[in-house]
């Protein structure tokens, strides 16, 4: 890749840190999306979770309606909508709507999994069969054919338009298997592979959406994206120090501990790690890209080089806004994304 090739993205869970109010949290992703808009970031996204006690992050469609009203420039959308939780008129419906207000800004990443357990899933569909029954392919081709008006002429939503023109956002597979990636390659869609999740499986998959990749009239080249934790600072030891918190949650969750707020620094500084705790945070050193700024954009670049991707979506984790916003102005000036 050649050198200032690199684009950075974000994507935002929501998450609430250090005790802060609902309201504080959606605070602090709005200066972020401000911060992004100015520095260069080419999109910001938002996460679709549900019943998490800590994630301020249930409808991305709304905070990417809000995203867009207090920035300027910044592509803004869904890091995903879970299409299982959906109608795929509704889905159509709402990012027409946010095309229209944002033109030429708004992406649609689009995800397979529900984004919460087996019981909320129930609640929001409210019906059994739509939680049992895997559909998602129609699902994906209904939602498509919405979008372009391409239906047969004998299909019962022929006749049905999201709104009154064409309006189509950007839209993307997301995937952590070879599931999202096929969809992506054989629909002619974007591709974003989540490496914080399981990033073993990033570069081939990433490669192999690359070789299978067939054009659509969404997409006529393949676009391709990798997401990864990454924390940096002017220093190792500062970045190290700082990356504790994420680590202990990301430990937490792979060992079951789904109870606890996300860790404050303090509590990730002073916490012992059990033998169990430990492998497990060995097994998720992949999902994370810590260091000094200078480590940091030399990973990034032979990353990308070698995954065939010119954009890394970056999911920061800092618990504190300072180091937050510092840790995106580090990499900015790094990547010289506003030259």
């Amino acid at each position: 890749m050649e050198n200032g090739n690199l684009k950075l993205s974000i994507l935002d869970l929501g998450t609430i840190y250090n005790g802060a109010s609902a309201s504080e949290g959606l605070n602090d992703s709005s200066e972020l999306v401000q911060l992004a808009d100015r520095l260069g970031y080419t999109r910001y996204w938002f996460a679709e979770h549900h019943n998490t006690k800590h994630q301020m992050s249930t409808s991305p469609d709304l905070l990417s309606a809000h995203a867009g009203a207090v920035t300027k420039r910044i592509r803004i959308g869904s890091g995903g909508i879970m299409l299982p939780n959906h109608s795929p008129l509704k889905v159509a419906e709402n990012f027409s709507l946010l095309e229209a207000l944002y033109p030429g800004r708004v992406d649609l990443g689009i995800g397979r999994a529900p984004g919460t357990d087996g019981l909320t899933a129930l609640a929001l569909r409210r019906s059994r069969e739509a939680v049992t029954r895997y559909d998602f392919p129609e699902q994906l081709d209904e939602l498509l054919s919405f979008f372009s008006g391409n239906f047969s002429s004998d299909h019962p939503f022929q006749a049905i338009s999201p709104a009154p023109e064409q309006l189509i956002p950007d839209i993307f597979m997301l995937g952590s298997s070879d599931g999202g990636m096929q969809f992506a390659s054989e629909r002619g869609l974007g591709f974003v592979f989540a490496a914080h999740i399981n990033p073993q499986l990033a570069i081939p998959m990433l490669r192999a959406y690359r070789k299978n990749f067939k054009p659509s009239a969404h997409l006529s080249e393949p676009k391709s994206i990798m997401g990864i934790i990454v924390i940096t600072a002017e220093t190792e030891e500062e970045a190290k120090h700082l990356a504790g918190p994420a680590e202990l949650q990301w430990v937490r969750w792979a060992t079951g501990q789904f109870q606890y707020a996300p860790p404050t620094l303090e509590e990730a500084i002073n916490h012992k790690f059990t033998p169990q705790e430990e492998r497990a945070r060995q097994e998720n050193s992949g999902k994370f890209i810590i260091g000094s700024i200078a480590n940091v954009e030399n990973k990034l670049r032979a990353i990308a080089e070698e995954a065939m991707v010119d954009e890394i979506m970056v999911l920061n984790m800092l618990t504190e806004k300072t180091t937050r916003h510092r840790s995106f102005e580090l990499l900015a000036e790094a990547l010289q994304l506003n030259h």
